[in-house]
């Protein structure tokens, strides 16, 4: 059925849920497990809601927050070998984050992406946006949203 599943992830307690049932998905199908992270860019003007800082500063920031994400990836990859599921940890930095769950998922061939969403509506989905909704709308391959 599925060859190859990416799992999007932010590591909230939402997004493990996703996880879990991804990696069930893929031991149940058999397939292989692309376990993505993208990482934001630190904001450098004030415009866009940053604190005036050195570019070492913003440097040094932007790394600790690779690390984490590589962190979480890194366990999301354990957990689903742990259950027999081949899996491939990826980390991306970009602040178009639907864009690139996209281009990974294309990259590495994935025939499903699974990702949560946190099912706000109204007002705050249109100030918060919604980068699941992005994704369905934009990816030509099947998305699956839990909540």
């Amino acid at each position: 059925m599925y060859q190859r599943i990416l799992i999007a992830t932010d590591g909230s307690a939402l997004s493990r849920k996703a996880v879990d049932s991804g990696i069930k998905l893929a031991a149940l199908t058999g397939a292989q497990v692309v376990v993505l992270k993208v990482v934001p860019r630190y904001p450098v003007s004030y415009f866009e809601g940053g604190m005036t800082m050195s570019l070492n500063s913003v440097a040094t920031v932007e790394k600790q927050w690779a690390e984490a994400a590589l962190t979480v990836v890194e366990e999301v990859k354990a957990k689903a070998e742990a259950k027999g599921v081949k899996a491939k940890a990826v980390t991306t930095k970009s602040d178009l984050t639907a864009e690139s769950i996209i281009s990974v998922a294309k990259k590495n061939k994935c025939d499903l992406i699974v990702m949560a969403s946190h099912g706000r509506r109204g007002l705050k989905r249109v100030l918060l946006g919604s980068e699941t909704t992005q994704v369905l709308t934009h990816s030509h391959i099947p998305v699956l949203v839990l909540r």
